[in-house]
């Protein structure tokens, strides 16, 4: 467990931006099953302690089933997730961690068999938006849990 005090209050002290960017994050129409599972992969893979805390807290109180929370790290070996999530995992993680020979046909093939043009761009937006989101956590160290009161999460009941 981190021992490291939070840094400077983002929110605070770039308001506008911060609100503008929340505006952004809630104009998504995707599935919310699906947009949580985006979220927590992208914040694992981002070691996004904040993000991670919040989403899991999301996704549980949105219904999600806790194996397959956990499943999320080993969504590749794991039965609990469709092809239409397999393939929003996997474009996840490679717009998360850009490979240096970039996004391969074969990747735009690959999810595009389960995402038609709106869908697949609001994807990638959701991907960009929760990689920034990590970001920002990541570099001035939110505290998991410190917002739960203010954003309901407590209804999670996973203290």
């Amino acid at each position: 467990m981190s021992t490291h005090a939070p840094r400077l209050d983002y929110f605070r002290q770039s308001a506008d931006l911060s609100k503008k960017y929340m505006d952004f994050g809630m104009a998504f129409r995707m599935d919310k099953t699906l947009a949580l599972l985006v979220d927590i992969r992208a914040s694992q893979l981002n070691r996004c302690a904040f993000c991670l805390d919040m989403h899991v807290k999301q996704a549980k109180i949105h219904g999600e089933r806790e194996l397959r929370l956990h499943h999320v790290a080993i969504w590749r070996e794991s039965p609990q997730f469709t092809p239409k999530e397999r393939a929003a995992l996997a474009w996840t993680e490679l717009l998360t961690r850009i490979p240096p020979e970039g996004v391969s046909d074969a990747a735009y093939a690959e999810v595009r068999e389960h995402f038609p043009d709106e869908e697949l761009s609001e994807l990638t937006w959701r991907v960009a938006a929760i990689n920034g989101w990590n970001r920002m956590n990541v570099a001035f160290r939110n505290v998991p849990g410190s917002l739960d009161k203010m954003f309901g999460l407590d209804k999670a009941e996973l203290a």
